[in-house]
């Protein structure tokens, strides 16, 4: 029996199926469906591997982001958690510096670690961030070197659950399981992902979307300091009677990188008129009680939606708290309500609903869950915005009419019902079992 073959067996003994529920979650069908997705992989790709070791297989989940919206650039606090959505790899050693990755949906993918310069003609690419990531571990003292990946995820790219994120953890895993033994900190694997998306890839994203991946659970993250403060919460949303389901209401996030961009930058304008880098070292009573200062220094016209998304971050931060109180009391009225108003600052204050007005797409979807949800659930703009998916905290009786209704709408398959992932990157070794 080959290696490819021995794998598919394993996949079906009682060990390793407790693995994929654990990472995957206990909905009716799913694990048929993991089990069916590793199968296929292994099956389609065993022609593409030089057979130098055995084939690993790695998993980067998405994240979704319940509260702290745009707010960990400039040292924040959100609410964040790892989804049973991911990225996955099947992954097998090569013997020089070359990367060959097979996605599916997209061209192959061949490039040599010999170079790890930026190179500004990569940015926005592939290459750019898996180029990014093996300079920072190289940086930082880990090996590096060639492999043959083939992936499959289900974290759909421009869904507001953060694709890039996923993928960029993946690599860095990948790294780490051929070449170090798998030793690298959860914390370290977000920030040199982080490194490749804003420097190689030239995205500036905070470091939210790469923690929320690495570490798994959910998670309060305060972005304070450089190390990151992490306090992980036991919650779940299942037993109480809720589902978490994001709405893809169609818009994409290609070409938004202007908008995503000036928020961070926005917000940092406002800290400067107080001589400081960013919002966390200006204290909330500081800033409110100097808006006219501020206005006057940035520009009635420049200055306004600048101090709007100021005042966002401040009452974020406060939030943040105030609903990871609430989970830990129990007081799940106390977090929904929290949510919506989360949700309302970043339509009002942040404005990261639409990005020109011509496109209404997550506006409509706010409104419909709005309608379906009031007095029961709640719903907010999901990710960095301007397009993709709505966060919506739906019971579980409604769960069926509400992704029906969401369907008719923006198309078939638009929803998808979440499960928080308790494990961030994992390796599923199935000879273990």
């Amino acid at each position: 029996m080959n290696q490819y073959a021995q794998m598919i067996r394993l996949l079906k003994t009682p060990d390793v199926m407790k693995r994929l529920t654990h990472l995957y979650g206990q909905r009716d069908g799913v694990l048929l469906q993991q089990t069916a997705r590793y199968t296929h992989m292994l099956k389609k790709h065993e022609d593409i591997f030089n057979g130098n070791g055995p084939v690993l297989l790695i998993s980067a989940p998405g994240r979704t982001e319940i509260g702290g919206n745009h707010t960990d650039h400039n040292r924040g606090k959100v609410l964040a958690a790892a989804i049973n959505l991911d990225t996955l790899a099947v992954v097998n050693k090569r013997r020089d510096r070359l990367v060959r990755i097979f996605s599916d949906g997209y061209e192959p993918l061949e490039m040599s670690l010999d170079d790890l310069a930026l190179n500004d003609t990569e940015k926005g690419t592939t290459k750019a961030l898996v180029r990014g990531v093996a300079k920072k571990l190289q940086e930082e003292g880990f090996a590096i070197g060639g492999f043959e990946a083939a992936i499959s995820s289900t974290v759909r790219s421009g869904s507001g659950l953060s694709s890039s994120a996923a993928f960029e953890v993946l690599i860095c895993a990948i790294f780490d399981s051929l070449y170090n033994g798998w030793r690298m900190d959860a914390m370290k694997r977000a920030q040199y992902s982080q490194f490749a998306e804003n420097v190689y890839f030239g995205k500036p994203s905070g470091l939210m979307d790469q923690m929320a991946s690495s570490v798994g659970g959910l998670t309060c993250i305060d972005f304070k300091n450089d190390e990151p403060k992490i306090d992980a919460i036991s919650y779940d949303f299942a037993s109480r009677g809720y589902a978490l389901v994001v709405v893809n209401t169609g818009g994409s996030h290609d070409d938004l990188t202007a908008h995503y961009a000036a928020i961070p930058n926005e917000m940092r304008e406002v800290a400067a008129c107080f001589d400081e880098p960013y919002l966390r070292k200006v204290r909330p009573d500081q800033f409110f009680q100097n808006i006219p200062m501020v206005r006057e220094k940035l520009g009635a016209r420049k200055g306004d939606r600048a101090i709007l998304r100021a005042a966002h971050f401040y009452e974020e931060n406060r939030r943040v708290d105030e609903m990871a109180d609430a989970l830990r009391a129990d007081r799940l009225g106390d977090f929904l309500t929290n949510v919506i108003e989360s949700g309302q600052s970043s339509a009002m204050y942040l404005q990261n609903i639409y990005a020109t007005s011509d496109a209404q797409e997550l506006s409509l979807a706010l409104m419909l869950a709005d309608q379906k949800l009031k007095g029961k659930g709640a719903w907010r703009i999901h990710g960095g915005g301007f397009a993709g998916t709505t966060l919506n905290f739906v019971p579980q009786k409604d769960v069926e009419s509400f992704v029906k209704e969401m369907n008719a709408v923006f198309g078939e398959r638009s929803c998808q019902v979440l499960d928080i992932r308790p494990e961030g990157a994992a390796s599923i070794d199935l000879f273990a079992h």
